[in-house]
C-alpha cells in the first residue's frame, strides 16, 4: 500500500469523522480580555456614528455584545458562548426592529466567523437563546430569531423558563447545560424580579448575574428574595473559582457618579466586569439594611424597594 494512498485514506477518514473536538478546560480560567472602552453613546444620539452593536471577542470562543447607548439608553450587554455542538446567547437586548437594530445579523455573522475558524457548518450549528429575566430590555430582539433554523428559544414566563432548563426546584436547584464540552451552571436568582437566573461559564469562570447585581442601580423589588439570592451567590463564589462577575448594564462612572436614568451618553462609565470582592462588599452592606432606601456600596447602588424613584436626587429616602 503506497504512502500516497495511506495519506489520502487518513485525510478522508478525518473528514468523515468531522472537525476535531475543541477542549474547554475548567481547571483554570480561560484567558480573555475586555475592551478599554465600550461604545457608550455620544453627546448627540442623532449624530452618533458608532455601529448599533459592539462585538468584542473576549477570547476565540467567547463574544460579548453591547447595545449602543445612542440606540437605547438601556445599553444592554449580551454574552455569546460557543461550544462544540451549540452556542448560547444570554439576553437579546432592548430593541426589536431588525432594520434599526440588527441583532440577528450581528449574531449570525459572529457564529459564521466562529464556524469558519473551527471547521463547522454554519447551517448545522445550533443556537440557544436565553435571558437573565423577563424585563423587555433583555429579550426584545428575540423576535428576530423566530424563523431561524436550528434555534431554541426560551419562553416568556417563569413556568416556561424553568421547564426550558429542566429545573424542578426553583430557585435553589442548580443544573448544568452542555454546549458540547463547555458547560454552564444555571440556577434561580430572583429579587429584582421573580423570574431571574444566574449563569456561570465553567470555561471562562465568568459569573453572569443579570440585573440582580451589576455596576449601577440594582433595583430590588423583593428584598427577602434578593437577599437569599445574594446568599446563594456568596456560597457559590466560596466554592467555585470565579474570574469575573458581570451584569447586563453599567449606570455608574469610574468615580462612582450615578448616570441619570435615560441618559444616552456615558463618557466615563465604569467597566462591566467586577471582581468577586465587589460582590462581597455589597453583601456586607446588604446585611446592615433594614428598611427601604438607596445604599451605595462604593461601586453599586442597592435600591431597596425604590423603583418608582427614578433619579437619586428625587429619591425620598436617605442614602
Amino acid at each position: 500500500m503506497s504512502k500516497v494512498w495511506l495519506g489520502a485514506f487518513a485525510l478522508a477518514t478525518a473528514y468523515a469523522a468531522g472537525p476535531a473536538r475543541i477542549q474547554f478546560p475548567t481547571d483554570i480560567a480561560a484567558a480573555g480580555s475586555f475592551p478599554a472602552k465600550w461604545i457608550a453613546g455620544s453627546p448627540s444620539a442623532m449624530d452618533n456614528q458608532d455601529p448599533p452593536i459592539q462585538v468584542h471577542w473576549y477570547n476565540p470562543h467567547t463574544a460579548i455584545l453591547r447595545e449602543n447607548k445612542a440606540y437605547n439608553f438601556e445599553a444592554a450587554f449580551m454574552y455569546l458562548y460557543f461550544g462544540n455542538d451549540r452556542a448560547i446567547l444570554l439576553d437579546q437586548g432592548s430593541t426589536a426592529l431588525p432594520n434599526f437594530w440588527p441583532l440577528r445579523k450581528t449574531v449570525d455573522d459572529a457564529i459564521a466567523s466562529w464556524c469558519a475558524r473551527n471547521g463547522r457548518k454554519f447551517e448545522d450549528y445550533e443556537l440557544v437563546l436565553a435571558f437573565s429575566h423577563l424585563h423587555g430590555d433583555h429579550w426584545a430582539a428575540e423576535n428576530q430569531f423566530v424563523d431561524r433554523r436550528h434555534t431554541r428559544i426560551m419562553g416568556l414566563s417563569l413556568a416556561q423558563m424553568v421547564a426550558f432548563w429542566g429545573i424542578e426546584h426553583y430557585p435553589e436547584e442548580q443544573i448544568a447545560f452542555d454546549l458540547g464540552g463547555r458547560k454552564l451552571l444555571i440556577w434561580g436568582s430572583p429579587g429584582h424580579v421573580d423570574e431571574e437566573f444566574a449563569y456561570y461559564d465553567t470555561y471562562t469562570q465568568i459569573l453572569f448575574t443579570g440585573d440582580m447585581f451589576y455596576r449601577g442601580r440594582c433595583y430590588i423589588t423583593y428584598w427577602d428574595k434578593w437577599f437569599a439570592s445574594m446568599q446563594r451567590l456568596i456560597r457559590f463564589v466560596d466554592t467555585h473559582p470565579v474570574k469575573w462577575v458581570v451584569g447586563c448594564h453599567v449606570e455608574i462612572s469610574r468615580t462612582g457618579q450615578d448616570y441619570t436614568y435615560g441618559m444616552t451618553y456615558q463618557p466615563d462609565e465604569a467597566p462591566v466586569n467586577m471582581e468577586v470582592a465587589t460582590l462581597r462588599r455589597a453583601f456586607d452592606v446588604a446585611k446592615t439594611i433594614t428598611k427601604p432606601g438607596i445604599y451605595f456600596t462604593g461601586e453599586v447602588y442597592l435600591c431597596n424597594q425604590t423603583r418608582g424613584s427614578i433619579t437619586m436626587d428625587a429619591n425620598p429616602y436617605a442614602y
